[in-house]
């Protein structure tokens, strides 16, 4: 069994993520811009928040040192992909590329 997070809510995500722990999501990842991340907090001006294809496990937020806010997404490639594994996916960025679209996590 699985619990889905109230869908668009960066908020509930965000809750989610301090009290619960990792968190299942889904973005639009059909993009060169994603596909060769390799540093900083990522941001795509033409992401769908409805056309999902990639998933990606959500492991924490946080904010840089010049303000930008961002999550700590877990990608399933390389630990050579992006950075060192991860990307920095903008937070608080109108749900950017559809992060807050459909994440869940399971019961255990």
């Amino acid at each position: 069994d699985f619990v889905d997070i109230k869908s668009q809510s960066e908020i509930d995500l965000q809750y989610a993520l301090a009290t619960i722990g990792p968190i299942a999501v889904a973005i639009d990842a059909n993009h060169d811009s994603f596909r060769f991340y390799s540093s900083g907090v990522y941001s795509e001006a033409t992401c769908s928040t409805t056309l999902l294809d990639f998933s990606l496990l959500s492991v924490g937020y946080d904010t840089t040192k010049d303000n930008l806010d961002y999550y700590i997404l877990k990608n399933q490639w390389t630990t050579e992909s992006g950075n060192q594994g991860y990307v920095w996916m903008s937070r608080n960025k109108n749900n950017q590329c559809g992060i807050a679209t459909m994440p869940s996590y399971p019961l255990v």
